[in-house]
């Protein structure tokens, strides 16, 4: 009878041993209290408590933690209510203060973002609301991160999910959006009429210039043609001249050829002279070349 009173006292002892042995997981802490006051608090490890002495207060987890509270009623400046909701992101850095600080933390930061938040738009407009959401934001984690200090919590950021004005109010800007859209549709148009037409006026400069080129290149080549013409025609007279200078009475090789060259001369075309009959000596031949350049000068 004694052994097994004293092997039922030795399993209850080995019972509660084994429940006092406890593991802290990691990112988590655990507050101790030692018979009602705090005592320590135990990190991520293997830890033994006192029997019916020390107990766990409460368990910590110290990872970053996500709260998204639901919509608040917010009045902007030039008095138009809408609805807002928060997510904050926040994580517990001393779980002492954390347990002991508050009744219920995840209420008071919840009423501390609606208070924070209602004070801060009540200084805006409506339009620097929906356009100033970093600021609102930064605003709000740096009152919430000071407030909860005290708690052990630090707040890392805090996002505005959600604004949502009056449903009139979304209409009208909704056709302020549409009107503004149409307007840049409008002025898309018009750049690229203004641009084709552009494009057009250069094509047609272009052509223009091309073809005053071109008649002006046909008339240089004409002058040139011409300018061409006429000195061959000074250097066929210069020629003549030439050789009638030089020729004696008796050479009538010399006044034939003079007498080509000025007929080339008069119309441009290489023709061959011939020699009448009754012309026999180089009077005769300067007499005809004489007739010849009276002709053609008086053409």
């Amino acid at each position: 009878m004694g052994l097994i009173v004293f092997g039922v006292v030795l399993l209850i002892v080995l019972i509660i041993i084994v429940r006092c042995i406890k593991i802290v997981p990691q990112a988590h802490a655990f507050v101790i209290e030692r018979l009602g006051a705090y005592s320590t608090t135990w990190s991520t490890g293997l830890h033994l408590k006192v029997p019916f002495i020390d107990r766990i207060s409460k368990r910590v987890s110290l990872k970053e933690q996500v709260v998204d509270f639901p919509p608040q009623p917010v009045i902007t400046r030039d008095n138009v209510t809408m609805q807002i909701d928060t997510v904050v992101y926040f994580e517990i850095t001393d779980p002492k203060l954390y347990t002991y600080g508050v009744e219920n933390p995840l209420a008071a930061i919840e009423n501390l973002t609606a208070t924070t938040l209602r004070n801060i738009i009540g200084d805006l407009e409506l339009d620097s609301t929906l356009t100033s959401r970093d600021t609102i934001n930064d605003k709000i984690r740096i009152i919430l991160d000071e407030a909860t200090d005290a708690w052990g919590i630090k707040v890392i950021r805090v996002e505005l999910k959600n604004i949502l004005p009056p449903r009139e109010i979304q209409e009208a800007m909704e056709k302020q959006m549409k009107a503004e859209r149409e307007r840049r549709a409008r002025i898309l148009d018009a750049e690229g009429e203004k641009r084709s037409q552009i494009l057009v006026a250069e094509g047609m400069k272009e052509s223009a210039i091309l073809k005053a080129d071109a008649v002006k290149e046909q008339k240089i080549r004409e002058a040139s043609g011409e300018a061409e013409a006429i000195l061959t025609v000074q250097r066929a007279n210069a020629d003549a001249i030439k050789m009638l200078n030089e020729a004696s009475p008796s050479d009538q090789v010399i006044a034939i050829r003079s007498l080509e060259a000025f007929a080339k001369a008069a119309d441009g075309k290489a023709t061959k002279i011939i020699v009448p009959s009754d012309i026999q000596n180089m009077a005769g031949y300067v007499t005809s070349l004489k007739a010849l350049w009276d002709d053609k000068k008086s053409e």
